[in-house]
């Protein structure tokens, strides 16, 4: 989720404002860049508990400890919630979840040494204060209660909100975590083949990135239960927006969604309105609710653009966001994998026409099914696996004519070689713990926490 607010910016008066906004965002292939975040859960060794935020091993003494390499603080009233460097920056998630948005780099190899580094700074500050950080797309041990709230404004009125619209909200809030890739666009046109794209294979990169079976420490019979968890989160601003598919699709129809998603708040001189349920249309119109007779400035549009949460999320670039958190390795792998199919017009083509008559309720019966059964997901007389090997190697194909090369020689290829791993062997990440949680754990999840940390 995003940081701190920002108050002001231009007035708004028309409609046509914010569909510039976002085509602003069209850039040459040659400035396009990869931005990739990822999140993870902080424990506490001694107990495997989440961490909250105050106390001398608390989420803020994290924080904290990073200002020793450098990154600045980020505030939210009194409350350091974050830092920056540069124009990379790290957040907290509600649960205190710890997320590096890292900075736009132009290749692979620069993000993974990105995300090198955040470990090697990271490591020293947990060892410190006796914790440690684990990967997975759902907390595998403990209970919604044994998670603390971030003191962040914006999250107390989501906090509030999220119960309203779906019974899941709060988990998706507190026990979750991804791992996402930000990609740039040339013009509309291809913001909408790759909108498209990445929304019907949305779901394969769910099956790869499969990395959250376990709930209060039992199997749940989901491989992914964080992208369970998004079908009962809110309708409203979630989902496979099958709008995306229809003729005509463009800025001007994402600006009409996002007009119609309900608010959750207004930033103002450093404070929070709750505006939660409340229409941005009635704020342009100055007839909000929260605050009768004021209308909006573009980065109240900025922020309620952060406010939605589909599968593919448009702003002045694309978000990639169906993946689970997972093992170290595999966080460069997801930047790899839409990398490949969307920064090579020839892969983005082939995927293109791949899933161009793929239908509305096949796209929605992969998403609803995929969660629960990964590769063995039955799709049109073949699984997803057998999907997924296509996708794989179009990706592949794609970074190899990229042909970004490191020190070595190497191309971005590599990076996508963990995925591959896994749909050899025909098992998700997820299937592999579940089947070391009924041997060697001895039907603990215990383990997961030494096992699988960073």
């Amino acid at each position: 989720m995003s940081g701190p607010s920002l108050s002001g910016g231009e007035p708004i008066t028309d409609q046509r404002q914010l569909v510039e906004y976002i085509a602003a965002g069209a850039k040459p292939r040659e400035q396009w860049r990869i931005g990739t975040e990822h999140e993870k859960f902080v424990f506490r060794h001694a107990d495997l508990r989440p961490v909250p935020y105050d106390g001398r091993d608390g989420i803020r003494a994290v924080l904290q400890g990073l200002m020793r390499f450098g990154w600045q603080p980020v505030l939210d009233g009194d409350n350091l919630v974050g830092l920056s460097n540069g124009t990379a920056s790290v957040s907290l998630e509600p649960g205190g979840q710890f997320e590096l948005s890292g900075a736009p780099l132009d290749n692979l190899h620069q993000t993974c040494a990105e995300i090198g580094e955040h470990l090697r700074q990271l490591r020293p500050v947990c060892d410190e204060l006796g914790l440690g950080l684990l990967g997975l797309g759902f907390l595998p041990k403990w209970k919604r209660e044994d998670v603390s709230f971030m003191p962040k404004r914006r999250y107390a009125i989501m906090r509030r909100y999220m119960p309203k619209k779906g019974t899941l909200g709060l988990d998706m809030m507190l026990r979750t975590c991804t791992v996402q890739v930000n990609l740039d666009f040339a013009s509309e046109a291809d913001m909408v083949k790759k909108f498209r794209v990445g929304l019907a294979l949305q779901p394969i990169a769910t099956a790869l990135f499969a990395n959250s079976p376990f709930v209060e420490g039992k199997p749940t019979g989901f491989l992914s239960f964080r992208s369970q968890v998004w079908t009962d989160t809110d309708p409203d601003r979630s989902g496979m927006l099958p709008f995306v598919f229809e003729p005509g699709f463009g800025y001007e129809r994402y600006v009409q969604y996002m007009l119609d998603v309900p608010m959750y708040f207004v930033y103002r001189d450093g404070n929070y309105t709750d505006a939660a349920g409340q229409s941005f249309r009635d704020f342009m119109a100055g007839r909000l609710p929260a605050m009768p007779g004021a209308t909006p400035t573009m980065s109240d549009w900025v922020d309620h653009l952060t406010t939605a949460f589909p599968e593919v999320r448009l702003k002045r670039f694309l978000e990639m966001r169906g993946a689970d958190a997972g093992p170290w390795a595999q966080i460069c792998a997801l930047p790899a994998l839409w990398s490949g199919l969307l920064y090579d017009q020839q892969a983005l083509d082939a995927a293109a026409a791949m899933t161009a008559d793929w239908t509305h309720a096949e796209r929605e019966a992969l998403r609803r099914d995929v969660p629960r059964l990964g590769f063995a997901t039955p799709f049109r007389g073949r699984t997803v696996r057998a999907v997924a090997q296509e996708v794989l190697a179009l990706a592949r194909a794609g970074l190899q004519r990229r042909a970004r090369v490191d020190s070595t020689g190497m191309d971005e290829g590599h990076f996508l070689a963990t995925l591959e791993a896994s749909v050899d062997s025909g098992r998700t990440p997820a299937e592999r713990l579940i089947e070391r949680f009924g041997s060697s754990w001895g039907g603990s999840v215990d383990p997961i926490y030494r096992e699988e940390a960073y």
